[in-house]
């Protein structure tokens, strides 16, 4: 079971922090919404969630299938519209040893595939209507 405390300190222009077993930070409403901005909000957290979710699916996945992975960074959008909903793109960006086989490289694709599948907090915000989208970019050392 996960928890998580929040105080917040002040009205809507006040800031909180947010507190877990292995998470501490400081949340506020953007200044966008007339918030202080002096921290995360809502919705880098959630994307923030989403990502994480994501990522270390895909790392036990490549990890299970021992492929010479030898660099993995990530960027992640979101956006959100009355017509569109929320729309997450993640973007991995996997290297693989030089000496990586062809076959080893199609089976990181497919694992970019699977995990978007297998990752929970993704499917929860699938259905919820959520759109996420993988574009993956998996190159070999040279």
């Amino acid at each position: 079971m996960a928890k998580l405390n929040i105080v917040w300190n002040g009205n809507s222009k006040g800031n909180g922090v947010i507190e877990a077993e292995k998470l501490k930070t400081n949340l506020a409403i953007p200044e966008s919404l007339g918030g202080s901005g002096k921290g995360t909000d809502h919705k880098e957290l959630l994307l923030a969630s989403a990502a994480s979710c994501y990522m270390t699916t895909l790392v036990y996945m490549l990890e299970t299938k021992k492929l010479p992975v030898t660099e993995f960074t990530m960027n992640s959008e979101a956006s959100n519209s009355k017509q569109d909903g929320l729309k997450i793109v993640h973007y991995p960006q996997i290297t693989l040893a030089a000496n990586a086989t062809e076959e080893q490289t199609k089976s990181v694709n497919r694992a970019i595939d699977s995990a978007n599948k297998s990752c929970a907090v993704g499917n929860i915000l699938k259905k919820a209507d959520a759109q996420i989208t993988i574009e993956g970019n998996v190159s070999v050392s040279s």
